[in-house]
């Protein structure tokens, strides 16, 4: 019997990944859903409600107090299961490994026993149904809760992923950067994290608003701004990894051990917030198995690899990029 959870959505739906262990950007990203009178129901955190920041045990707190659904990510299995390093597949060795070993074992000595039985009951999927079709709402990959897929990743990657849903698009978490695309007239969207930058020298997170219009969705990424000094002022006090404090404040990621060339490239390029619409293909126009996988990338707008960076933020750390706005109402 299928039991995941179903969400009928009749109006606007925010979605955010990564609180991170980061209290300040959790409280912010839930007062901003509060703002914009969106039903805790109709908001959902795609997981990994600890990972780098300082507050573990009071992000999982004020995440479970609000009420929202929540998909299960990698990091919370892992705390849920007892287990000795994060799961998020890096490789051993690499800086992220490294760094990881440090924050993940923090995280598990703050998070108590209540809250892991609490992680290991949430849903590996969520299902929402919009008028008549139906998009998934994940951590990672479908089958793999830990897998990356970036923009730049494999279209196959992506295909199979959806059929392995069967549904008409996917909304995934786990790597970080937010993108909207279409593949073969179905849905892949990721709405970021917003317990760390994008990479992209600015030090917002990001979250989207989806609204259901005539015979689509309109996908708002939208950019987060919070009080970044005090979470890096909670990670200094528990002794937790300079490097990823200071990507707080300077929107750089200390390793691209993880990303794709084209997301390297593009490291350090502040995104602009902005909303595409997507509009699903119906089943009889899909394509055959003999035909090319097609896609279009929706948002950000420049193709990624494509942007120029600002290179001052890389002769100082205490340097980032000014910050690009959009009329829109995720803005204010």
């Amino acid at each position: 019997m299928d039991t995941r959870p179903l969400i009928r959505v009749d109006g606007p739906v925010l979605i955010f990944g990564g609180p991170y262990s980061n209290l300040a950007a959790t409280a912010a990203v839930l007062a901003e859903a509060k703002r914009l009178g969106i039903a805790r129901e109709q908001t959902i955190c795609t997981g990994d409600l600890t990972a780098y920041c300082g507050d573990p045990a009071a992000t999982i707190d004020i995440i479970r107090a609000s009420g929202i659904a929540v998909v299960m990510g990698n990091c919370d299995e892992q705390l849920a299961l007892g287990a000795d390093d994060c799961g998020c597949g890096f490789t051993p060795g690499s800086a992220c490994q490294q760094l990881s070993s440090t924050w993940f074992a923090y995280a598990s000595s703050q998070v108590g026993a209540d809250a892991r039985r609490w992680l290991a009951q949430l849903p590996r999927r969520i299902d929402l149904e919009f008028d008549g079709y139906l998009v998934a709402v994940i951590h990672g990959g479908v089958a793999k809760i830990n897998q990356f897929v970036f923009a730049s990743s494999s279209a196959v990657i992506k295909e199979h992923n959806l059929e392995l849903a069967g549904c008409d698009g996917v909304i995934a978490g786990h790597c970080g950067l937010p993108f909207t695309q279409v593949v073969n007239g179905r849905l892949w969207h990721n709405a970021g994290v917003v317990g760390l930058p994008a990479n992209d020298g600015t030090p917002r997170g990001w979250f989207s608003l989806i609204t259901p219009i005539d015979q689509g969705l309109r996908i708002e990424h939208c950019a987060l701004t919070y009080d970044h000094a005090s979470s890096a002022e909670s990670m200094l006090s528990h002794g937790l990894p300079a490097e990823y404090r200071m990507t707080l404040s300077t929107g750089v990621w200390p390793s691209c051990d993880v990303l794709p060339d084209p997301e390297i490239r593009d490291r350090g390029v502040p995104l602009v917030p902005g909303a595409c619409v997507w509009r699903p293909v119906k089943p009889s126009r899909q394509r055959s198995r003999s035909q090319p996988i097609t896609t279009a990338l929706l948002w950000p707008s420049e193709k990624p690899g494509t942007r120029q960076p600002d290179v001052r933020k890389f002769k100082g750390p205490d340097v980032t990029a000014g910050v690009s706005t959009v009329r829109d109402r995720c803005q204010h």
